[in-house]
């Protein structure tokens, strides 16, 4: 699925800033995209004052004593590695260098293709230049791809601390500390906003390719089998390509206006942004109004309030997470004696939009 424009260029701010300098040719490949892409976004952001361009290369344009001298010949300090097209996190990123920069930290961002596993030579190269501590977001679109790097995770010698990404309990790495939304609360929000409405059907729709996904998932299962209002539920996936964890039945993949009709459901939570879109365009063309036929909450608030109509969603912390994970790091790099391992739920919040409406 194609990034949206506005979110391609803030991971190239985000990158370069990140790094002082960089190559169109490396952020092109890096970001997946062709060269002129890149350069067309490098203008626009070039005009607005926020980069500068050089000859193939891109400068960022905050002054240089904001990476002070002597931190940048020790080498890079904490390195962040996150998955690439993942637009969630990009909030996340930029929480965390505004407290690193302000400590005096420099950083440096390292961004995994969709391979499995591809976060661990990033981890190591990071180590290898120096990097003394790690803020990590791997992509872990499995059970089974979170479990292969269970080893290598737990035997870090440097403070790491996972952002929106909690190991198994009892798993090797669950001594790792982690910043993370409390997604169980989001879809709290979600299910109680919509019953508030008067809605007793509703159908979910969430990917199954991330832990978010999967949290997310039981969460909302778990709560509407325990309401007491809530008549009927379904899920299914919302989108075809996602859920590597199959199978799923015929139900779980069906197509959500067919879901829909199927169940009686008058609401529908939808996980996440971009797919809750084009979602809301196919009942459209279908000629199921929103929200009069039906109320959509989103879930991840990235994109969501551009949608037309504006879409109510569930908004993570996502930068507040990037800012407690920061602090969190710093905190370990200057103990003298390692503490306990903490574990930080954020709680996320509802933005009531147009999407979602009393049930007539």
């Amino acid at each position: 699925m194609r990034e949206p424009v506005d979110l391609r260029r803030q991971r190239i701010l985000a990158t370069v800033q990140a790094r002082g300098t960089a190559r169109v040719r490396d952020l092109a490949d890096e970001l997946q995209v062709s060269v002129v892409t890149v350069r067309r976004d490098v203008e626009e952001l070039t005009r607005e004052g926020r980069l500068r361009r050089g000859h193939g290369v891109v400068r960022s344009t905050l002054p240089a004593q904001e990476v002070p001298a002597r931190e940048a010949a020790d080498g890079d300090r904490v390195a962040v590695v996150v998955p690439e097209r993942h637009s969630y996190l990009t909030e996340t990123l930029h929480g965390a260098r505004t407290v690193l920069e302000e400590a005096g930290v420099r950083l440096a961002l390292h961004i995994a293709p969709q391979a499995a596993g591809a976060e661990r030579p990033l981890v190591e190269r990071a180590l290898a230049d120096g990097a003394r501590g790690l803020l990590l977001a791997p992509r872990w679109n499995s059970l089974a791809v979170e479990e292969a790097d269970h080893g290598w995770l737990s035997g870090l010698e440097v403070p790491t601390v996972l952002m929106e990404r909690r190991p198994r309990r009892g798993s090797a790495p669950h001594v790792l500390d982690s910043v993370c939304s409390d997604h169980w609360y989001g879809a709290h929000l979600a299910v109680e906003h919509l019953v508030g409405l008067g809605h007793r059907r509703v159908v979910f729709a969430t990917r199954d390719d991330s832990p978010t996904a999967r949290t997310l998932r039981s969460a909302l299962a778990e709560i509407a089998d325990a309401h007491p209002l809530v008549e009927e539920w379904a899920w299914a996936l919302s989108t075809p390509e996602s859920g590597p964890e199959g199978p799923y039945t015929a139900g779980e993949t069906a197509e959500l206006p067919v879901l829909l009709r199927r169940t009686g459901a008058s609401a529908v939570v939808l996980h996440g942004d971009v797919d809750a879109l084009m979602i809301v365009q196919r009942l459209a063309a279908e000629g199921v109004r929103v929200p009069q036929d039906c109320s959509v909450v989103a879930y991840d608030d990235v994109v969501a309030g551009l949608a037309t109509p504006p879409l109510t969603a569930v908004s993570p912390p996502r930068a507040e997470v990037g800012r407690v994970a920061a602090e969190l790091l710093l905190r370990r790099l200057r103990e003298s004696a390692p503490g306990p391992t903490r574990r930080v739920e954020l709680l996320p919040r509802l933005m009531v939009r147009g999407s979602t409406a009393p049930r007539e």
